[in-house]
């Protein structure tokens, strides 16, 4: 073998990369497609960790605020309200009698609460209370609750707009138990129990806020 030829098969044994073992390359793919397969698994298994149950039950499916005619409102002073003209918020939403007994005002005096704690966020959520009647309102009751809307409504339509326990009994007075939340899309979205845990109910809040991009 001549020079020229030793050094051309030299270089073509060095053209030739080494075998490398694949083992650290699965490695790679199995870490990147871990938390893939989890979610999917998830996702068709409907498994949920129980630390992040929600609290207030989702309205499945989730039901579009009716127009103007089909839910009748009306402010204190007669002027007509389209509960649409809250999109983009967030909304939290009970209905009572205005006497509004002690179960009522726990409600109303929640959701305040509930408002005020969200800081930074509380520009994203209204609170609206429905009147299931004709009775005039404290002035006590308005002034405690500043800066929630007070309308009237006809209960019947309430009853068939609101999403109730299938064991409510009587809807005209089921719809009095609860507070609703109304999404910034116009979705009735999650229904909360009657005398409900202020605390896990603002922490179900708390992580709608932090998840949501819109509202």
């Amino acid at each position: 073998m001549t020079a020229s030829s030793a050094a051309t098969a030299g270089q073509g044994q060095r053209a030739v990369p080494p075998k490398r073992s694949l083992l650290s390359l699965y490695a790679v793919l199995l870490v990147c497609l871990a938390p893939i397969l989890g979610a999917v698994y998830a996702y068709f298994a409907e498994w949920r960790p129980d630390g992040i149950n929600n609290y207030g039950t989702l309205v499945d499916p989730q039901r579009p605020v009716p127009a103007a005619d089909a839910l009748t409102l009306t402010q204190l002073d007669g002027t007509p309200f389209d509960l649409r003209s809250m999109a983009g918020k967030w909304v939290m939403l009970t209905v009572d009698g205005g006497a509004c007994p002690e179960e009522c005002a726990k409600k109303l005096f929640i959701m305040r609460q509930t408002h005020a704690s969200t800081g930074k966020a509380v520009d994203r959520i209204e609170r609206i209370w429905l009147i299931s009647d004709r009775e005039p309102l404290h002035t006590e009751v308005i002034r405690a609750y500043d800066g929630m809307h007070m309308l009237r409504a006809d209960p019947a339509q309430l009853a068939r707009f609101l999403a109730l326990p299938a064991d409510s009994g009587d809807p005209l007075q089921a719809v009095e138990q609860h507070i609703w939340l109304i999404d910034p899309i116009g979705n009735q979205m999650m229904r909360f129990p009657e005398n409900p845990d202020p605390a896990r109910l603002r922490k179900d809040l708390g992580k709608l806020l932090h998840a949501s991009r819109i509202g």
